[in-house]
C-alpha cells in the first residue's frame, strides 16, 4: 500500500511539474508547433477507437549458440525459437495503453542439468537462452514483458508499469532471446532544447534469462553470486531489503559537438552510482570527424549495503569504488576506429546487479563483462565498417584486461583470470521480398594471459574458450 500511494505522488507530482515546466518555455521558445497534429484524428473521445487505431507490432528470433572450452572440459550448444507480438492504442486524450508478450521454445539443445565433470561447474551462456532459473525447462517458456499507460505531452511522456528501458546501468542487454524489463515510473521530458531529462522510480525487474518479475533487492543474485571480500561464498540471494531505484538522468548538447551525460542512481538501502561522461566529435576535412571520450563512475554503500550481516549483504558497509575511462577514434561515413581505456581502481570492487544491464564502460565487449572487480586495466581497440545504404555492418574488436590475481578475491570477485579477448561481428538487414530480416554472427575467443594454479574452475567458460553466435531476427 505505501508503494501504491508512492507511486500515485510521484505520478501526479511529475505530470504538474512536465506541464508548468513545458507552459514556460513555450512561452520562451514561442512561436510553437505541436508535433503531434499528424495524429490528432487518432486522439478520439472513444476509447473503442483508440483500441482500433492502435499498432500491433511483432519480433521473431532464431538463435544458435555453441561454446567450446579447453580440451578436457565440456562444450555445450542452443538451439532458441522465440516470437512475440505488441500491441499500442492510439492516443486518448493523450493518453496510451501498451502491452507485451513473448514465448521462447528450445529447439535442441545441450541438457543443461548436466555440470562439467572436472570442474562440477554449471552451463554459463547456452542456459541463458531460456529459463535460468529452472535449467531442466524446454516448454510453457512465456513472459508478459510490457503491462503499461502512458501518457504523452508535446515530445515528452510519462509511462507507468511494465516497460523497456536503456540507461547506462539497467539495460536491455539484448544479447540473448529477450531483454531485461523494468516496472515502475519513467519520466522522458524533452522540452528543454537539446536537452532530455529523465526521472524514474523502480519497484520491479524482469531480468533477461527469466521468466516473471521480482522485486529490486530480490532480482539481485539470481544470476551467479561469486564470492564475498573474504573469499567466503556471497550469500545475499533473498536476503536483500530495498524499496527500490530511484534514477536521474540527464543528456545535454547544447555545445556543439559536445554530448554530456549525467546519470545518478540510487538504490535505496544498498548503493548509489553517479556517472559522468562527456563525448565530443570535432569535424575533420573529408567529412570525418575526430572523437574524443571521457567517463567516470563513483559508488558508495548505503547504510549496511542491503543487510545488516556483512556476510548477507551486497556493497559492503562504508565501501566505494571509482572508475575512470577515455576514448581516442576517428570516423567518417562508412568506417570508425577507436582506442579504448577503463580503470577501476583499487579503492574497491565496481559492482552492478548483472541481472540489470551490461557494463557502460568504453571497453565493453559482448561476452564477458568487469562488474565484480577492482584494480582493473582494460584497453580495447575496434574497427567498424558500416555500408554506405546501412544493410551491412561488421566490426573486430581486440581487448586486454588486467584483472587482480585470482587469488585476490577482495578485488575479484568471480575468479577471472586476466585475459585477451578477440570479437568479429557480421550483421546483415535484408531487402526486398526479405524485408524485415536481419542477420547477425558473432564470434568470440578469450585467451589466458594470467596464472590459474592449475585449477579449472578459473578457465572453465571463462578463458581459453570461444563462442559462436548466429542470430536471425524479424520485426514487422
Amino acid at each position: 500500500m505505501k508503494k501504491f500511494f508512492i507511486i500515485i505522488y510521484i505520478l501526479t507530482s511529475l505530470l504538474f511539474s512536465i506541464n508548468t515546466i513545458a507552459q514556460h518555455q513555450e512561452i520562451l521558445d514561442k512561436p510553437t508547433v505541436w508535433k503531434e497534429k499528424s495524429n490528432e484524428k487518432f486522439d478520439s473521445t472513444s476509447i473503442l477507437n483508440a483500441f482500433k487505431n492502435g499498432n500491433f507490432s511483432g519480433h521473431f528470433r532464431y538463435y544458435l549458440m555453441n561454446t567450446n572450452n579447453e580440451k578436457g572440459l565440456s562444450d555445450y550448444y542452443a538451439n532458441a525459437l522465440g516470437g512475440g507480438v505488441k500491441f499500442e492504442t492510439a492516443k486518448f486524450y493523450n493518453f496510451q495503453f501498451g502491452v507485451s508478450g513473448y514465448y521462447v521454445f528450445n529447439i535442441g539443445s545441450s541438457d543443461f542439468t548436466k555440470k562439467d565433470s572436472i570442474t562440477n561447474a554449471p552451463n554459463r551462456y547456452e542456459v541463458a537462452l531460456f529459463d535460468i532459473q529452472n535449467p531442466s525447462k524446454k516448454d510453457n517458456l512465456s513472459r508478459l514483458e510490457e503491462l503499461y499507460l502512458k501518457y504523452n505531452y508535446k515530445k515528452s511522456d510519462v509511462t507507468l508499469g511494465k516497460q523497456l528501458l536503456n540507461t547506462p546501468f539497467i539495460n536491455l542487454q539484448d544479447g540473448r532471446m529477450r531483454p531485461t524489463a523494468v516496472n515502475g515510473i519513467w519520466i522522458d521530458f524533452n522540452e528543454i532544447k537539446k536537452t532530455t531529462i529523465n526521472l524514474g522510480y523502480l519497484y520491479g525487474i524482469s531480468p533477461r534469462s527469466t521468466l516473471k518479475y521480482f522485486e529490486v533487492g530480490e532480482s539481485i543474485g539470481i544470476y551467479p553470486t561469486g564470492v564475498n571480500p573474504d573469499g567466503t561464498k556471497s550469500d545475499y540471494v533473498g536476503n536483500l531489503d530495498s524499496n527500490g531505484i530511484y534514477i536521474f538522468g540527464v543528456q545535454n548538447e547544447s555545445i556543439q559537438h559536445l554530448k554530456t551525460l549525467l546519470w545518478n542512481q540510487y538504490v535505496e538501502n544498498i548503493f548509489n552510482t553517479a556517472l559522468l561522461q562527456m563525448d565530443y566529435a570535432y569535424p575533420l576535412h573529408s567529412n570525418s570527424k575526430l572523437l574524443i571520450g571521457f567517463q567516470t563512475i563513483y559508488q558508495n554503500g548505503l547504510n549496511f549495503g542491503g543487510n545488516e550481516d556483512q556476510n548477507k549483504t551486497y556493497f559492503q558497509k562504508n565501501s566505494n569504488s571509482q572508475t575512470f575511462g577515455g576514448r581516442l577514434g576517428w570516423k567518417n561515413k562508412t568506417l570508425e576506429l577507436t582506442l579504448n581505456y577503463n580503470r577501476i581502481t583499487a579503492k574497491g570492487r565496481y559492482l552492478m546487479p548483472r541481472e540489470w544491464g551490461r557494463d557502460p564502460f568504453y571497453t565493453f565487449m559482448p561476452r564477458e563483462r568487469n562488474e565484480g572487480f577492482g584494480d582493473v586495466n582494460a584497453l580495447m581497440t575496434k574497427l567498424q565498417y558500416t555500408h554506405p545504404k546501412k544493410t551491412f555492418k561488421s566490426n573486430f574488436a581486440v581487448g586486454y584486461f588486467d584483472l587482480p590475481d585470482v587469488k585476490n578475491v577482495a578485488l575479484n570477485k568471480y575468479g577471472l583470470p586476466s585475459y585477451v579477448q578477440t570479437n568479429a561481428d557480421i550483421r546483415y538487414e535484408f531487402q526486398g521480398f526479405l524485408k524485415g530480416f536481419d542477420a547477425q554472427l558473432l564470434y568470440v575467443h578469450k585467451f589466458n594471459v594470467r596464472e590459474t594454479y592449475g585449477n579449472k574452475n578459473y578457465v572453465f567458460n571463462k578463458t581459453d574458450m570461444s563462442t559462436i553466435n548466429f542470430i536471425v531476427n524479424f520485426n514487422f
